[in-house]
């Protein structure tokens, strides 16, 4: 099976081709819809006579799924969108993990794709952290239950929240950059505070959620941030930045 695999996030979107398990030809897009959908037509015509089998589609932007709704009946594609529904609930098994939750239709998107896949890749117990504009965290346990996570603020809103409240302090560039051994201008001063600071609230958020659930969780990071933050962090994450498009893509076809 063929899949176009859409992770719209606030920030940017990913676009990616899902063929039998595997993610290739990855674009992330920050010019919203029209630049992400344009992704997808290309994506089409590099199939070129076997058409794609789906859109398999993953959200946390709700004023975007109406524009891509209509994108996919305009060209046949059906749209597959990954939502609790299409996760089994405790005490159901199933290949995906159980919404041990109480509301699980409050559960993000892309944190729930973020641990079909991670369960799929790597096993249970699995602790998944996704460095987005939000930092988010799924936990999975041994025996195939997703419990719950942890939402804390990301690099692009710490960022901008120093930027929009202070007279002084410049708009910080993410994604590149090594923590200074001390700031010696106000850019080194802020890059530090945010990386080390980071880095901190990051081994906290695992260290006390393994301790939590008495697991030896596998740690697994996402996100556009992932590698920038844990470059040097004395943590075993395996960074998987294709995570959420092949977790969409396994909920797709299972629902197909």
């Amino acid at each position: 099976m063929r899949f176009a695999v859409v992770d719209v996030g606030n920030t940017s979107t990913a676009v990616g081709l899902w063929r039998d398990g595997r993610v290739s030809h990855v674009s992330h897009c920050d010019g919203g819809f029209d630049e992400a959908s344009q992704a997808v037509e290309s994506l089409m015509r590099r199939c070129g006579a076997r058409p794609l089998d789906a859109l398999a589609y993953v959200s946390v932007v709700p004023e975007d799924d109406a524009s891509w709704r209509a994108f996919a009946k305009k060209r046949a594609l059906p749209l597959r969108q990954v939502t609790c529904r299409c996760f089994p609930p405790a005490g159901r098994a199933g290949k995906f993990p159980r919404l041990d939750y109480p509301k699980p239709e409050t559960i993000g998107a892309d944190r729930l794709a973020d641990a079909a896949g991670a369960v799929a890749r790597y096993g249970a117990p699995v602790l998944v952290m996704d460095f987005g504009t939000a930092l988010t965290a799924a936990v999975v346990t041994r025996d195939m239950k997703w419990r719950g996570g942890v939402i804390a603020p990301g690099f692009p809103l710490m960022r901008d929240y120093l930027f929009e409240r202070t007279a002084k302090l410049p708009r910080m560039e993410l994604g590149s950059g090594r923590v200074p051994k001390i700031g010696r201008s106000t850019e080194e001063a802020m890059r530090f505070g945010a990386l080390v600071g980071y880095r901190g609230m990051v081994r906290e958020i695992a260290s006390t959620l393994c301790r939590n659930f008495s697991e030896d969780f596998r740690l697994v990071a996402t996100g556009g941030f992932a590698r920038w933050v844990l470059a040097g962090l004395d943590m075993p994450f395996i960074i998987d930045r294709t995570l959420t498009l092949y977790g969409a893509g396994l909920v797709c076809a299972e629902n197909f």
